[in-house]
């Protein structure tokens, strides 16, 4: 089992995102597109204000508002953060509780059927949309923002080399992923950003924060990636949780069935272990 939010393998948009983000990026940003992505990558233990200013000038003169509880220290030359940029893992409803969440969807047919599961058992949690598919499936979003779930901003492409990449790559696949996501969903924000692979930066945190998406890693990773069974994912997440509250599963990148039949069968379980269901902290 790898650490809290460690990277892993991620979907294969790379070489599709590099291309995109070039232009785009290019033209959003000037001279800035070559610049290194800098700094070392974060850790990985697992209404909002919209970037309007530059990402190479304050967003207003002085030093950023501090924000309660942040340990980051942000760069005044970017856009100050409006939320925490530190890397969300704990959970709004304390320490025994649960927070589920949800990458690489929406898709058209995974993502209804965990709905389904998460009704069934009276659950909300946090969707971490890649904001393509936002886009070519806005339905799918809009049922899940009625259902009462949170959205997350999960890059456009998924490119989990992020970190490796420039600035100008890092905010058009953070910033436009959030407008992907928030034109789908007929307008509501996403309220966090998780790095694809957990490729988090100081830069791409402090995009996020300053746009209102608070940095989301994770604790428990329940591999159903992997699809390695259905009582698999169950043994892991179990074994798993008492390190931290925040469990990552997907509904997206091939056949679910294994995470739905796995939801299934934690929720009830894990209800009547006592624990109750929250989300990140913001």
């Amino acid at each position: 089992m790898m650490g809290r939010g460690t990277r892993r393998g991620g979907a294969g948009w790379a070489a599709v995102a590099a291309a995109v983000a070039t232009v785009v990026g290019a033209s959003v940003l000037g001279p800035l597109a070559g610049t290194s992505a800098g700094g070392a990558t974060a850790s990985r233990p697992g209404g909002r204000t919209p970037v309007t200013a530059s990402p190479t000038a304050p967003a207003h003169p002085g030093s950023p508002k501090p924000i309660p509880g942040q340990t980051s220290v942000p760069d005044p030359g970017l856009p100050a953060p409006v939320v925490n940029m530190d890397i969300a893992h704990a959970s709004d409803k304390g320490p025994h509780a649960v927070d589920i969440t949800i990458d690489d969807g929406p898709d058209p047919e995974w993502t209804p059927r965990v709905l389904k599961v998460l009704k069934d058992n009276a659950v909300k949690a946090v969707f971490c949309m890649i904001g393509s598919k936002a886009a070519e499936h806005p339905d799918v979003v809009r049922q899940v923002v009625a259902a009462g779930h949170r959205l997350c901003d999960h890059s456009v492409h998924h490119d989990t080399t992020m970190d490796h990449k420039s600035r100008s790559f890092q905010y058009a696949e953070v910033t436009q992923a959030a407008r992907m996501i928030e034109q789908a969903s007929g307008g509501v924000k996403p309220q966090y950003y998780r790095a694809p692979g957990g490729a988090f930066t100081p830069y791409s945190r402090q995009i996020a924060a300053s746009a209102g998406m608070r940095p989301l890693g994770w604790n428990v990773d329940s591999d159903d990636y992997k699809r390695p069974g259905t009582q698999t994912i169950v043994n892991t997440v179990e074994r798993e949780l008492p390190g931290g509250p925040t469990i990552l599963f997907h509904d997206g990148g091939g056949d679910r069935s294994e995470t739905v039949a796995a939801l299934a069968a934690l929720l009830p379980r894990l209800k009547a272990q006592g624990y109750t269901f929250g989300f990140p902290v913001r």
